[in-house]
């Protein structure tokens, strides 16, 4: 076997005013370490660009802001190809050669549960994610408490994307989903959701990604006789699984998971091909915070918020700033602990950006409560490590990708319930 080489990306941005000599009054070593680990290269590469940069841009925030406990922090960014093993080898790099205090990711729930099994939870660090999905890692213990993401379930997710296709009248929907803990999770509440909402599910085929071609796949999928269908995978895979379900034959009438929602996959099928497909994704809350957060990432970056994770992972490395700042000490159990508190009930509501999060640290040094409305609204984290929020449906039209409409957390709620009993 050829040894995968390991790829990294290291970042440190000396804040104005941070002396770093070595250690703090409080001895914590500067720099302080965050790591990172994403898809940089694999099937997830075309969307990773801009939530890299997200990243780096909250890194960049805390440092100007403060940094940690008085120290300027360097972000060290690792790449999981879209493999579990290169991810859970990019994990153990960042936990035991760097001693990263907490980290950051991934994308692909595939990977991110072998990473929660392997490193995060026996070496009690502290991991947030700005999209992985799948439910189980909340709900199952697996993660000692040690596991927090920005983004919602599967479950919201899959909910909003079976109102919508009843809302368009699919029926006989062929479902083509990658075999991966997300794929398979958002299908099982896709599928729940369906049987309470109306339309029905004529054939489930699963995928295995970064294969060349979907072909068996595909063919499988049209023999059920199906009039729409739901794609659930990752959009270098997409690409090829859209090709083929067109050139034989395939209906039109197609939803899109959260992770197409990029103009990598629009012009690799083709825009005039996928001419109003349709999918989901999280959404923001209107306000302020939000409106200076992308007004910072396009004045750096030159480039739109547009597209998956992008506010997600400001506010998974925002949080691990404020929380790890909020910590006693920068032990995983204290880091744990302080997470929940960057939103207290009756805190100093503090912002995106350098200057909010400045005012944050003023705060917390006074000993007062602190409440983080981020990049995508307000951050709150429930009993299990994850938030709600609103849906967005996006589709394709005229070969640009536009927001359809927002479901708000009110109408998710009444959703759940209908759904839910």
């Amino acid at each position: 076997m050829v040894a995968t080489p390991r790829k990294s990306v290291a970042f440190a941005v000396a804040a104005v005013g941070l002396l770093c000599a070595g250690t703090t009054s409080a001895q914590v070593a500067c720099p302080v370490k965050i790591g990172g680990v994403l898809p940089l290269t694999g099937s997830m590469a075309p969307i990773t660009k801009k939530i890299a940069q997200a990243a780096e841009l909250a890194i960049e925030h805390i440092n100007q802001g403060g940094g940690i406990k008085g120290c300027p922090v360097q972000f060290i960014l690792r790449d999981d190809q879209g493999q579990p093993t290169v991810g859970v080898d990019a994990a153990k790099y960042l936990v035991e050669v760097e001693r990263v205090a907490a980290f950051t990711g991934t994308i692909s729930s595939g990977i991110t549960g072998p990473i929660i099994s392997s490193v995060t939870a026996p070496s009690r660090v502290v991991q947030i994610t700005c999209c992985s999905t799948a439910s189980a890692f909340t709900l199952d213990g697996r993660s000692g408490g040690y596991f927090f993401r920005t983004i919602p379930t599967s479950k919201t997710q899959a909910y909003a994307t079976a109102t919508e296709t009843a809302r368009r009248g699919f029926k006989r929907t062929a479902v083509i989903y990658v075999n991966t803990d997300f794929g398979t999770d958002m299908l099982r509440f896709y599928r729940q959701a369906v049987a309470k909402l109306g339309g029905d599910i004529v054939v489930e085929v699963p995928y295995n990604d970064n294969q060349p071609s979907y072909r068996a796949e595909v063919t499988r999928a049209l023999a059920a006789k199906p009039e729409s269908l739901l794609l659930i995978g990752f959009p270098k895979d997409a690409v090829t699984i859209v090709r083929e379900w067109l050139s034989l034959g395939g209906p039109r009438q197609v939803a899109l998971n959260n992770s197409m929602r990029t103009m990598d996959f629009v012009n690799g099928v083709g825009a005039r091909f996928v001419e109003d497909f349709f999918g989901m994704d999280n959404a923001q809350v209107a306000g302020p915070h939000v409106d200076a957060f992308n007004r910072l990432f396009e004045e750096k970056y030159k480039a739109d918020t547009k597209g998956p994770g992008i506010h997600t992972q400001y506010d998974a490395v925002m949080v691990l700033g404020l929380a790890m700042n909020i910590a006693k000490d920068l032990t995983g159990p204290s880091i744990r602990d302080a997470v929940r508190q960057v939103h207290a009930p009756n805190g100093t509501v503090v912002g995106t950006g350098p200057a909010e999060f400045r005012k944050a640290l003023e705060l917390i040094r006074a000993g007062r409560p602190i409440k983080y409305h981020g990049a995508t609204g307000p951050i709150e984290f429930d009993a299990n490590g994850d938030v709600t929020g609103p849906a967005l449906v996006w589709r394709i039209t005229n070969g640009q990708i536009v927001t359809d409409r927002v479901i708000s957390i009110e109408e998710m709620q009444a959703l759940f319930k209908r759904i839910d009993g």
